[in-house]
C-alpha cells in the first residue's frame, strides 16, 4: 500500500514535537499515547493493524498485534484520520527529553531497524513489524534486544531518542557503540555485539559489551539512552535518615525497586 502523503514540522529543540499536516481523508497512524494535541475535524480510532495491508483479515490483525507485544508495545496503533474540508494538524510528543527524527522511508531504501521503542508515528500505509537480530548474542547483551522494530514503506515514520541524535553514514566502515545509543540504521548494516575486557568494563564504567556496526548505510545515534537517563535520577533521589528515598511508593521509587532487585 502506498503510504498518504503528510506534510510536518518539528517545533521546539530539546523536548520536541512533531506537528502532522493531513490532507482531507489523510491519516497517521501512532504509538498509544503519543499525541499532544489536534485540530476539530480530526477523528482517530485504536485499531490492532497499522493500516498498511488493504482488506487485511481478522487473523492478519491479531498477528500484527502479537508481534507489536513481542516488542514490547501496546496491542494496539491509534489511526489519526482527517475528516474535515481543509487542512487539520495533529502534534506528537515523545515521551522523554530528546529529538525527533523525521525519516522519508523512500530515501531510505524504503526499510529502516530500529530499537524497539523508538518509534512514534508515521503516516499510513507504513508497515511497522519487527526484526530478529543475526547474532543470538545481540539479543542477550545489545540494548535493543533480540527484537527490532522493522519500518518498511515510502511514506514519512518518525522516531525519537533520548539527547543529541547523531546521523552518519557509513560506506564500507565499522563503528563501536555503547549498545544504548543506537537508534536505528538501515538493513545494509551488520549489528553485532562484541564482548571489551574486564579492566575496561569494571574500571572504565563502559559496560561489559559495545555494538559493532558494520557496512554500508545510515546509521542514528542519540547521546543519551533513556535507561541512563533513569539511572542517573534514581542515583540523585534525596534519601530519607534512615537510608530509604523519600516516596517510596512513587513510581521513581518503584523503578529503583525493580532495578535494584528489590
Amino acid at each position: 500500500m502506498k503510504c498518504h502523503e503528510v506534510d510536518y514540522t518539528i517545533i521546539g529543540d530539546d523536548l520536541q514535537t512533531v506537528e502532522v499536516e493531513l490532507d482531507p481523508g489523510e491519516t497517521v497512524v501512532a504509538e498509544a499515547g503519543a499525541m499532544n494535541w489536534m485540530d476539530d475535524g480530526i477523528a482517530f480510532e485504536a485499531k490492532m493493524g497499522d493500516g498498511s495491508q488493504a482488506n487485511e483479515s481478522l487473523m492478519g490483525k491479531l498477528f500484527s498485534a502479537g508481534k507489536r507485544a513481542i516488542t514490547g508495545e501496546s496491542l494496539f496503533i491509534t489511526h489519526f484520520t482527517n475528516q474535515g474540508s481543509g487542512k487539520r494538524a495533529v502534534t506528537f510528543g515523545a515521551p522523554f527529553p530528546g529529538k525527533i527524527v523525521p525519516l522519508d522511508m523512500a530515501e531510505c531504501g524504503g526499510e529502516m531497524l530500529c530499537q524497539k521503542d523508538a518509534f512514534l508515528c508515521a503516516a499510513k500505509g507504513t508497515s511497522i513489524g519487527i526484526a530478529f537480530t543475526k547474532k543470538f548474542g545481540a539479543g542477550f547483551f545489545g540494548g535493543e534486544g533480540f527484537v527490532l522494530q522493522r519500518l518498511q514503506g515510502d511514506g514519512m515514520a518518525f522516531l525519537h531518542a533520548g539527547g543529541t541524535v547523531v546521523k552518519k553514514e557509513l560506506a564500507n566502515e565499522t563503528i563501536k557503540v555503547d549498545t544504548g545509543c543506537i537508534v536505528g540504521f538501515t538493513p545494509g548494516i551488520d549489528y553485532s555485539i562484541e564482548a571489551v575486557g574486564l579492566k575496561s568494563a569494571f574500571f572504565g564504567g563502559e559496560g561489559l559489551f559495545l555494538a559493532t556496526l558494520r557496512g554500508t548505510g545510515t546509521v542514528y545515534l542519540q547521546s543519551l539512552p533513556f535507561s541512563r537517563l533513569a539511572d542517573r535520577i534514581i542515583e540523585h533521589a534525596p534519601r530519607q535518615a534512615g537510608g530509604e528515598r523519600q516516596g517510596e511508593g512513587s513510581v521513581l521509587g518503584g523503578i529503583g525497586d525493580l532495578i535494584g532487585g528489590r
